[in-house]
């Protein structure tokens, strides 16, 4: 035995003589432990009662998420809605804005406009992209254009890209100027 042991022991029996002595300090000993186990109980209680609040939060978070990005498979298909009546109403000649289809054009304009109302109530807005630094967040670069501008800098959009509140939901596809 080490004598650690063998002053542990010593200490052990003496606890035992005095507890057989003197009883009043055997029930001091037994109230100590009966603290020691209260406050532990209280300790656990409290960690139980602040996981139970951390779980509580996160849930209440994802809960907020969920309500306010749901749209968000909904929003997309949307867009290419939206990308239709674009390419519809480019290709629709100057002198048919003026004669006999007149009402039509301006039919597909206010349906755009309409799209575009529906967009911004929703938290959906269109990305600027032309005449910025390439920001890859943002845009995906399509192809690189020589130009007299800064290198890296949106001269053309391919397709809008468009943002769900702080999300993206598409990048806008784009040409970067290229040096030389």
């Amino acid at each position: 035995m080490n004598e650690n042991e063998n002053l542990h022991d010593e200490a052990e029996e003496i606890r035992k003589e005095t507890a057989d002595a003197a009883p009043e300090l055997a029930e001091h000993d037994q109230f100590a432990a009966l603290q020691k186990e209260l406050e532990e109980a209280r300790s656990k209680a409290l960690y139980a009662a602040a996981e139970t609040q951390n779980v509580r939060r996160r849930l209440e978070a994802e809960k907020q998420q969920a309500a306010a990005y749901a749209s968000t498979g909904f929003a997309r298909d949307m867009l290419s809605v939206r990308d239709h009546l674009d390419r519809a109403l480019s290709h629709v000649p100057e002198d048919a804005r003026d004669g006999d289809l007149k009402s039509f054009v301006e039919g597909i304009e206010a349906t755009l406009r309409e799209l575009d109302a529906v967009f911004v109530r929703n938290g959906i807005e269109r990305i600027a992209a032309k005449g910025l630094p390439l920001d890859p967040h943002k845009h995906q670069a399509m192809v690189e254009i020589p130009s007299d501008k800064e290198p890296g800098t949106v001269i053309e959009e391919m397709q809008a890209g468009y943002m769900l509140k702080d999300r993206l939901l598409r990048p806008s596809l784009v040409g970067v100027a290229r040096a030389g």
